[in-house]
């Protein structure tokens, strides 16, 4: 092999809107740093922009919630030919399903390294659905048995997932690393002053499925308006088809009509989001990191969240913002009155909620930590160029 051939790295994640909006930046760095791109995802709209940054994307038939054995058995024979194909240096693979799948293909195929990211550890581990009982422990034998195989590192974004995974899937934990997240661009994510007017704002920005507690929102805005409070409850998200929590754009339509809530769909710059909120509110049951929140904290936003694994990384209670328990719709109701009537707490929430995220979540360390890793596990102590 040439001493001069650069080192490959394909990212396998299974929506290419998911890779932008997470990975772009880690993608970015190892281009910058010499080494080659590749992408294998689903692909919907956002080729363009993923070949505009001179990555070689490779379109794959992914889904993510998909159980027909015909279809996945196509997804592994095409995910078998890609990784023989391009014979990459160092794969890295984003989600459960990907992990699951492109493990077994890199032990199988000998791929020399292998970074295995869990955002979260999801639906799968969390639910009670039946459907979630049902794969539950076929995903922690799988993990287990290839996790501690393949010769690589299992990136976890915070301490409760890595306990998890020992606990309850048996992964080394010295096969794992915490990294936090995708990070949050700072210098983009600027602070904001509070909107003016009246009344109070709060916002919550995510996907909009049972499991990230919207109905537990719908529940605590329904119990203030009972109340007589005056708030504006704006959710920002899409459903999810792929997701079984996914909540129908029909009744988050009739929510909308029944003056609960403002269902706003997607926003492509968050920013303006925060331009117009006072606060946000993520009532989920489960994260890995959020990172709406913290791009929320970044742009000098109070935060209310679930006291789970995720949330409360981001979240100190009463310095950063307030943690509530989740499925808790009363306690929510509660910590939305304090935070839309005192400013002052407001204020200084958001204020410090800003720099402890620029602290310890900004999005240049997180691709520095990743980066070292890919250097560390390919063993050229910050070389990108593969020698014979």
């Amino acid at each position: 092999m040439s001493p001069s051939r650069k080192a490959k790295i394909l990212f396998l994640v299974t929506e290419d809107w998911y890779f932008c909006s997470h990975r772009l930046p880690i993608a970015r760095a190892a281009r910058d740093a010499g080494m080659e791109v590749a992408v294998a995802t689903n692909v919907t709209k956002h080729d363009a922009a993923i070949q505009d940054e001179g990555f070689h994307l490779i379109p794959l038939p992914f889904r993510r919630r998909g159980l027909n054995p015909f279809r996945e058995v196509g997804t592994f024979i095409a995910l078998f030919r890609i990784y023989r194909k391009e014979r990459p240096d160092l794969v890295h693979h984003v989600a459960i399903k990907p992990v699951l799948y492109g493990s077994f293909a890199a032990w199988v195929l000998r791929v020399p390294v292998t970074v295995n990211a869990l955002a979260g550890l999801g639906f799968v581990f969390t639910s009670p659905n039946w459907r979630a009982r049902l794969l539950r422990p076929l995903v922690r034998f799988g993990l287990g048995f290839l996790l501690n195989r393949v010769t690589g590192k299992v990136i976890v974004q915070n301490a409760d997932d890595r306990k998890m995974l020992e606990e309850r899937a048996g992964v080394d934990p010295k096969r794992m690393v915490v990294i936090p997240g995708s990070g949050v661009d700072t210098e983009h994510f600027r602070a904001l002053p509070e909107p003016t007017g009246r009344p109070v704002a709060l916002a919550m920005v995510s996907r909009m499925l049972a499991d990230k507690g919207v109905p537990d929102l719908i529940a605590a805005a329904r119990a203030l308006r009972n109340q007589g409070a005056s708030l504006r409850v704006l959710l920002f998200g899409m459903p999810d088809e792929e997701n079984p929590t996914s909540i129908p754009a029909s009744q988050l339509e009739a929510w909308t009509a029944e003056g609960l809530v403002e269902w706003r769909g997607f926003e492509s710059d968050v920013r303006r989001i925060w331009q117009e909120a006072h606060f946000a509110v993520l009532p989920s049951y489960r994260e890995g990191l959020p990172k709406s929140l913290l791009e929320a904290a970044a742009c000098g936003r109070a935060i209310i969240a679930t006291d789970v694994p995720g949330c409360r990384d981001v979240v100190r209670p009463e310095e950063t913002g307030l943690l509530v328990p989740p499925g808790n719709a009363g306690a929510l109701a509660k910590a939305i009155l304090r935070l839309s009537e005192d400013e002052n707490l407001r204020v200084g929430l958001g204020k410090k909620g800003r720099a402890f995220v620029a602290q310890n979540f900004s999005e240049r360390l997180v691709v520095e930590q990743t980066i070292a890793l890919y250097r560390e596990l390919l063993g050229r102590e910050g070389r990108a160029d593969r020698s014979s």
